[in-house]
């Protein structure tokens, strides 16, 4: 399956993002989220709000500007303020991740809109890996929080992934000055099994996808029990979950995680760190 392309554009001036050419090409819905220094944000002279994890001496500040909004048309006073913020006032230029899902036969792409700047298409790392002798929790579908002797809790398995996709020995063996991890029991051990990792910029319909195939998985008989799908974002993303803000000064963790069973029963795993709302 294909999990690209994306774009790098190096030095885009904020300007680009607002034009109604921009707008009408590429955006259906969504807003400009900015976070900014307190010096940054007086310079622009829009309105926002303080970062609700400023503390006592605000010092970061929200701007939320809505694309789609009838106020912001080309000959509204809301837009030309903006424009004129952006392009003279206090002119801003930032490195670019970018992506973006054609629903028809469009002929506009992003390398040919930002030809005129340093822009790249970038393609997701995948890294596929086999881990022998893994041992792994005991999962029952109906059980989230474990059961004494006979399944392990979603918290419990919750560790385990972050160990294995950290590459953590869980043999327990002792060591002097490193902390240990084992496999929360009970537990079994699984001959081969298969780990994944896609890393870069993934649209959600990209991952719909992922995770449409991994319930396909088991239409035929299996003897694997169960199947996950983990999604981390970015840690200094300026929004986490929808739009709330996201506090990535304290960690930056906001990922999920689907654990897919046998009997297409499923769970879904939401956590952030620190400065972040919860999840929805």
């Amino acid at each position: 399956m294909e999990t690209g392309p994306y774009y790098f554009v190096k030095n885009l001036p904020l300007h680009e993002l607002i034009s109604h050419e921009f707008i009408n090409t590429f955006v259906k819905k969504g807003k400009l989220i900015l976070s900014l220094d307190k010096d940054t944000y007086e310079e622009t002279g829009l309105q926002g709000h303080p970062s609700q994890y400023s503390g006592r001496k605000i010092m970061k500040f929200i701007v939320s500007i809505d694309l789609m909004d009838f106020s912001f048309n080309p000959d509204s006073k809301n837009y030309k303020r903006t424009s004129w913020s952006f392009k003279e006032k206090k002119p801003l230029k930032f490195d670019f991740l970018l992506a973006w899902h054609p629903t028809g036969a469009e002929e506009s792409t992003m390398m040919s809109y930002f030809s005129s700047y340093q822009i790249q298409e970038q393609q997701p790392e995948i890294a596929l890996s086999t881990l022998t002798d893994l041992q792994c929790p005991v999962l029952q579908s109906h059980a989230l929080r474990g059961a004494a002797e006979a399944a392990c809790s979603a918290q419990e398995l919750w560790d385990w992934l972050g160990a294995v996709f950290s590459h953590v020995n869980l043999n327990n063996e002792p060591n002097n000055f490193l902390s240990t991890y084992y496999c929360p029991q009970p537990s079994t051990v699984v001959t081969k099994a298969y780990l994944c990792t896609i890393t870069g910029f993934l649209l959600p319909e990209k991952i719909n996808l992922l995770l449409e195939q991994l319930c396909h998985y088991f239409d035929e008989p299996k003897l694997a029990p169960w199947v996950s799908l983990s999604v981390q974002g970015f840690a200094d993303s300026p929004v986490s979950w929808r739009e709330n803000e996201h506090g990535f000064r304290k960690g930056g963790e906001h990922l999920y995680n689907f654990v897919i069973f046998n009997n297409q029963d499923y769970w879904l795993q939401m956590a952030v760190g620190a400065n972040d709302d919860c999840p929805p």
